[in-house]
């Protein structure tokens, strides 16, 4: 004889419908996804020829070409996260281990909140007059990452609180019992344990950065060129796929366009590929 459980009772009408609306929900997501993508491939994959990730682009001989874009928007990526990563992460450890006032703590979070609902083209405004004209960076690569590492700000520093958060109090003081410093404790502990919501919210700001193009313009301007040095590059005007896809766009060469937002998607799905394993290999949580 099988007992029943509280689970196995009668369903309700309104239970079955509300099941319905998030099944639904679920699959209309899923559906506009596939559909999105479907267009892109669709139209993308009969107009692609490699020879558009090798060339550099020509007025004067009339080629078209996506490599400076493309290293230009992986330059910028790393860029971004190298100034945005450091003070996003150690804002987050401030505000969750170390500060003590709670209004404090509350109007930062309020403000972080805020930054990350304002527009895009405000913050390419605000970079262009303060990065780019203060500091006299014109546009350049450094220009434009700094304005995105204030987009990205409230993203990592959001994630990595609420990664922090979630790891269980008896770690801290198992730590702090044994003679551990709390700087040591946060070091070999905290952060290993908090280290997959931390790369979660690092692939996301990665996908804002990839995905902006608004900001850029203003900031990095629309340079075309290779890079002709790591650090010279810095203080160079370097437009990323999403502003050479704006640009192309205003010429209405479509064809050009269905490429570049094709090479988007893939090098968005490797960055995320590649942020999985790098999560599933550093997880000190995993059990083999």
């Amino acid at each position: 004889m099988t007992s029943k459980s509280i689970f196995d009772g009668k369903k309700r009408r309104i239970d079955t419908i509300t099941f319905g609306l998030i099944q639904g929900s679920s699959l209309l997501a899923v559906g506009i996804l596939a559909l999105i993508l479907g267009y892109i491939v669709y139209q993308g994959v009969p107009v692609f020829d490699w020879k558009y990730l090798i060339q550099v682009p020509s007025t004067l001989y009339k080629i078209d070409g996506l490599l400076p874009s493309i290293i230009n928007t992986l330059y910028i990526i790393f860029v971004t996260l190298v100034i945005a990563c450091p003070i996003g992460i150690a804002s987050a450890i401030y505000l969750q281990e170390y500060a003590q006032n709670k209004k404090f703590v509350e109007v930062v979070s309020f403000t972080t909140e805020i930054l990350s609902g304002i527009p895009s083209i405000i913050f390419g405004l605000f970079g262009m007059l303060f990065f780019g004209n203060v500091f006299g960076l014109n546009y350049s690569v450094l220009t434009g990452s700094f304005t995105l590492a204030i987009m990205i700000l409230p993203t990592i520093i959001r994630s990595t609180q609420v990664a922090l958060t979630y790891v269980p109090k008896s770690y801290r003081e198992a730590a702090l019992g044994i003679g551990a410093t709390k700087w040591y404790m946060i070091r070999t502990v905290l952060l290993p344990s908090a280290m997959p919501g931390i790369l979660t919210g690092l692939i996301l700001a990665m996908g804002r950065i990839v995905a902006e193009s608004a900001a850029l313009i203003y900031t990095a301007g629309s340079g075309k060129v290779l890079p002709t040095g790591i650090f010279s590059h810095l203080f160079s005007s370097a437009a990323t796929l999403t502003v050479d896809l704006y640009l192309q766009l205003e010429k209405a060469n479509f064809d050009l366009c269905n490429v570049i937002a094709l090479v988007l998607i893939v090098i968005v799905l490797c960055l995320n590929l590649l942020a999985k394993w790098i999560t599933k290999k550093f997880d000190v949580n995993r059990i083999d």
